[in-house]
């Protein structure tokens, strides 16, 4: 028995010299974050050497010290959510960050769909408070009933967020982790391109993208917008003009009956061949620029019926755009179905549907679309949306996926993608801001992006990410009332809630 130990001890003291000497070298590293040299240090505190005990103690004091590095920063089935608070951020308009936090000092994070109102989510405190936040499946199953499509999902959808955050930091392992595993250790992105003033000032933007920054799928907005002030190239657009004679975007919604709030085949608006003509202009210059190896995805058409999204799809063709997205709304399966079967362009949806069965369900059995675009903001967060591209996959169909937020829901779709085998593409919004990436800090040694690519959290629990409170209030919306103040206003229940009688 007692060769046996010396045995052992002799590999363990090999093994603690060769990790020691692995920790030294990280904390010299100029790369190594603050979170990352603190948890070093105190894992160098944590004890005597298993080597040298085990040559000297007696064996239950070896026992005891083998198990002493298990984490028991939470007890799991003791943990217990105590708060929900609120900052919202000035990112890609306004931008709500929920914080969960629980009787045991961790916490979790989760975005409000960018655009979307704090309240969505606060309104669901008052069913969660001493709830346990690991229960993610039935807390979900709970608060479901407040989500719905478009920015409507965003509370739920946050809170979700930020309950596997907390779950993957209860039990020490990533969120991927707990949804099944990861096929891929890299995500790739697509870098969304607002336009430009002329075509060749965008190709040179579009460039950029790919020589200096190293993304390797691009996204662009093509549309009626493109060509709007140029005469004779849009049908009816007057109708829709303001007091500057400028037509009203897609985004004004502030009035039910305007053009943006108006479904797209009753517009009447339409595109003359010179239209059509200045737009593949346009998309020309752009592939001169990139070249053909470069998947090249459009959004943003305008509002107009299945006749012009066909006569657009055609007259695109033969630049091979990667896709043609949400050129008729997301609930028309019928007519998605039409110009699906019409068209050589992929077509794709999704960014703004609430869930499977009522939601993607629809335009996956009928096969009208030949991708899913979920945003995992609305979806249904981490799970929901790894189930709605489960089931597509099932059926033949790849998964992109929108995101408009902050880090916190681009990390939730990090773990989303690497855990989700039809997955392709990951939109990044914010490829201008140099701030945005510091607004958080990696708890992993790896940064959040790298030359095109997201990187998956291989050694940091939950999302692998913590705020950094000094951006975070560097870029506050004006609206916003305060950083993270408390909310006992959310604190008490005032409905009941069931669905059934």
């Amino acid at each position: 028995m007692k060769s046996i130990i010396h045995q052992i001890s002799e590999k363990f003291k090999a093994e603690e010299k060769q990790e020691a000497m692995a920790r030294e070298a990280e904390l010299r590293d100029p790369a190594t974050t603050n979170h990352r040299r603190d948890f070093l240090k105190r894992s160098a505190l944590g004890g005597l050497a298993l080597g040298s005990l085990m040559s000297c103690a007696p064996i239950e004091d070896v026992m005891a010290h083998t198990t002493s590095k298990v984490n028991r920063l939470s007890n799991p089935s003791d943990l217990k959510i105590t708060d929900m608070r609120v900052a919202v951020l000035q990112v890609t308009g306004r931008q709500p960050v929920i914080r969960i936090d629980t009787n045991q000092g961790i916490y979790g994070l989760g975005d409000v769909r960018d655009g979307g109102d704090e309240r969505y989510a606060l309104m669901l405190k008052s069913r969660l408070l001493g709830e346990n936040p690991c229960n993610v499946e039935m807390l979900w199953k709970k608060i479901r009933q407040f989500g719905y499509h478009g920015r409507q999902g965003g509370g739920v959808c946050a809170v979700e967020m930020a309950l596997w955050d907390l779950a993957g930091k209860a039990y020490g392992v990533p969120a991927w982790q707990l949804l099944g595993g990861r096929y891929r250790d890299k995500i790739r992105l697509y870098a969304d391109t607002p336009g430009a003033n002329s075509p060749e000032e965008f190709a040179k933007t579009m460039e950029l993208r790919v020589k200096d920054q190293g993304f390797t799928w691009l996204k662009m907005d093509l549309g009626i917008h493109v060509v709007a002030n140029q005469p004779g190239t849009i049908v009816n657009s007057k109708f829709w003009s303001g007091a500057d004679g400028k037509m009203k975007g897609q985004y004004d919604t502030r009035e039910y009956m305007s053009y943006g709030s108006t479904l797209h085949p009753f517009t009447q608006i339409q595109i003359t061949d010179k239209g059509l003509d200045a737009l593949a202009e346009y998309v020309e210059s752009v592939r001169n620029a990139v070249g053909y190896e470069i998947p090249l995805s459009s959004d943003h058409f305008g509002h107009f019926d299945v006749n012009n999204s066909i006569r657009f799809a055609k007259r695109m063709e033969p630049y091979r755009l990667a896709w043609v997205e949400d050129m008729v709304p997301w609930m028309d399966t019928q007519r998605w179905k039409t110009l699906t079967d019409a068209i050589e362009t992929p077509t794709i949806t999704g960014e703004d549907i609430f869930g499977l069965k009522d939601g993607f369900k629809p335009l996956i059995d009928a096969h009208a679309v030949d991708l899913i675009h979920p945003d995992l903001g609305t979806s249904g967060g981490l799970l929901e949306t790894k189930r709605i591209g489960d089931y597509a996959e099932e059926q033949g169909i790849a998964m992109a996926m929108h995101q408009a937020g902050s880090p916190v829901t681009f990390m939730a779709n990090v773990h989303c993608a690497a855990a989700t085998q039809n997955f392709m593409s990951l939109e990044h919004h914010s490829v201008d801001d140099s701030w945005w990436e510091k607004l958080v800090k990696p708890t992993g040694k790896q940064p959040l992006i790298t030359k095109g690519f997201a990187n998956v959290p291989l050694d940091a629990p939950g999302l692998g990410i913590e705020l950094n409170d000094e951006v975070m209030k560097q870029h506050l919306h004006p609206s916003a009332k305060g950083y993270f103040e408390p909310t006992p206003e959310w604190n008490e229940k005032r409905s009941h809630d069931r669905l059934w009688s």
